[in-house]
């Protein structure tokens, strides 16, 4: 959720409480018992939980754009995570594999396809062996069954065009659309009685005393209109430091975004991937590197890189917003990370603008696939909270007081964990309300 400015309204006396009068009863047909700020899949997620254990509720969410899921939701490469990365116990893993088990049911229920093909990660160097094996460990510590490690003759059997030294089986991998999920989350909610406020950028937020009891509503000025609730709750993805500051919280991070790119594999070329092939990650990232993902929608995907954008939003290597790029130049939390890995952050700049600096990263793992084999498709912008220090955030982080939840860091696998990162929140929302 992007943000300009921000209003402080400074009244005494009489003019006070005309003015809090005034706009109660303006705005009566504009206040809410929960608004959500951000429609992506996480918010939405969200909203169905909580008309699912609250029905009645007067709900809204609304957003900057016109329609629903129009950025990280909608720019992914669509994969049901298993969750074997995450660190155990930790927010991502606990999140991740009940959100399967959550999405998977979803989609039974509600029609919407998915499958569940498996993948399989490889290490293609010796100095990978070790990591792989680690991976496979952390799998079985996260509760995961089926996982196989798998010989170089045994991965070939799944993707037979891959040169792997060995690999790691893992059957609960599969793939959707969530922006279909995110269609279905929308019509739930809209038939639960709640409301989308499309081209609504949040501008400020402050509290109004109402009532006899003098209950706080929360006032929110947007880019098309005013509107109050006793709870909020935002999603805002790219923006989420920023609306996060708006209601006066400090939220101890700042989201970096960074782009990630794809290619598709020419028609006559999608022979060579039979589901999802991925490498063994570097450990130093919370990035899973270049892979092959075999699309819902049709088709083959290849990517992502991990290069830094110039704009929150910019999807595009050519865009540039030059207030925004200087906000992560001038930000400490980056340029401690970015002194500690310069040299990666220029390979993947590298591989940004040359096709065939991405090629031969894809080459590790398919060493048939040429140059005139892949075509640029499109990108996605990931939303990465990165601390002071210079550390990358690794952990799902949810801020709240009293009337007020914020979820601030939610890259992947939040898509995968969205159903139960809402019921989290809703279950919160509850608390709060007694």
């Amino acid at each position: 959720m992007s943000a300009n400015f921000h209003f402080v309204l400074i009244l005494v006396g009489k003019e006070k409480s005309f003015i809090f009068a005034f706009l109660q009863i303006m705005h009566k047909s504009n206040t809410y018992d929960v608004v959500i700020v951000g429609a992506g899949i996480v918010g939405l997620a969200t909203a169905w939980r909580i008309l699912q254990g609250r029905p009645g509720l007067r709900l809204a969410v609304l957003d900057k754009e016109a329609r629903p899921a129009a950025h990280q939701t909608s720019h992914n490469s669509g994969v049901i995570h298993s969750g074997i990365y995450y660190k155990p116990g930790g927010s991502k893993a606990l999140n991740c594999r009940r959100g399967h088990a959550m999405m998977v049911a979803f989609c039974e229920e509600h029609g919407v396809p998915y499958e569940l093909c498996g993948k399989v990660i490889v290490a293609t160097r010796e100095e990978e062996r070790p990591r792989l094996r680690e991976i496979y460990e952390r799998g079985l510590q996260n509760g995961l069954e089926g996982l196989r490690l798998l010989s170089a003759e045994e991965v070939r059997e799944h993707e037979p065009h891959v040169a792997a030294l060995e690999g790691i089986w893992v059957p609960q991998a599969g793939i959707v659309d969530y922006a279909r999920v995110a269609e279905k989350l929308m019509e739930l909610i809209r038939a639960a009685g709640g409301v989308f406020l499309g081209g609504h950028a949040l501008r400020a937020t402050f509290a109004i005393p109402v009532g006899r009891q003098a209950e706080r509503l929360i006032h929110l000025i947007t880019s098309a209109g005013e509107l109050q609730t006793r709870y909020l709750i935002t999603a805002a993805g790219l923006y989420a430091d920023k609306v996060v500051r708006m209601t006066g919280m400090e939220p101890g991070m700042k989201i970096i975004p960074f782009r990630g790119e794809y290619y598709r594999l020419r028609k006559e070329k999608e022979y060579l991937v039979n589901n999802l092939i991925y490498p063994v990650p570097n450990p130093a990232f919370p990035f899973l590197g270049v892979h092959y993902t075999r699309m819902m929608r049709g088709g083959i995907e290849a990517g992502p890189n991990a290069v830094l954008a110039f704009a929150r939003e910019g999807y595009s290597r050519w865009k540039v917003n030059f207030s925004e790029l200087a906000e992560t130049l001038t930000y400490k939390g980056f340029l401690r990370l970015a002194a500690k890995y310069y040299r990666t952050g220029i390979d993947e700049l590298h591989r940004s603008y040359s096709k065939r600096a991405f090629v031969r990263a894809l080459q590790h793992l398919i060493p048939e696939v040429g140059y005139e084999d892949l075509q640029r498709s499109g990108a996605g912008v990931r939303a990465q909270a990165i601390a002071p220090d210079g550390s990358m955030i690794n952990e799902f982080v949810v801020l709240e007081d009293e009337r007020i939840i914020h979820v601030l860091n939610a890259p992947s696998p939040a898509a995968t964990s969205s159903l139960s990162i809402g019921q989290d929140v809703a279950d919160k929302l509850f608390s709060k309300m007694g």
